[in-house]
């Protein structure tokens, strides 16, 4: 259940942060003034980066999903609070350059930056988490993942 949460979450965002994404392109080829006038290179840059990060943490939130099913019998406290970390950090990253691009200030980014430590702070725990479950896990080998194709020949013999 845990991992299908991720799963959904991860293709909806990545489909939101790319639809971003060809905005800010769309923004970036008719040569909108509020975008690209040298004055606005800090909201540029903002939400570039709130556009990647959220790209890439779609991506992550995969991989913590995938990891969720081949773990699924030892599901652990550091997994359990890996989630909502990493979900944290989804919205706290990208939102933070977002909304610091939106009001700028004296070619500084407005408040909405503060959300970026807190999310990166969120990000870090999640992977550090993931980690440590895995490092601890002792049931999973790669081999019992495999069909026993060799097993199943043996018994017809």
């Amino acid at each position: 259940m845990l991992a299908w949460r991720h799963f959904q979450f991860a293709w909806w965002s990545l489909l939101c942060f790319l639809s971003l994404g060809i905005a800010l392109e769309l923004l970036h080829g008719f040569k909108v003034g509020w975008y690209l006038e040298p004055a606005f290179e800090t909201r540029r840059l903002m939400w570039t980066l709130g556009h990647t990060h959220g790209t890439l943490l779609s991506l992550v939130h995969i991989a913590l999903g995938a990891t969720l099913v081949l773990f699924a019998q030892e599901l652990s406290k550091p997994l359990r609070w890996a989630s909502p970390c990493l979900f944290a950090a989804s919205f706290l990253l990208p939102g933070g350059f977002f909304l610091g691009g939106i009001f700028l200030y004296s070619g500084d980014p407005g408040l909405g930056i503060f959300l970026v430590p807190l999310g990166a702070l969120s990000l870090f725990a999640a992977v550090l988490l993931t980690a440590l479950a895995t490092s601890r896990s002792l049931r999973w080998t790669p081999q019992s993942s495999h069909p026993p194709t060799e097993n199943k020949r043996r018994k017809r013999s």
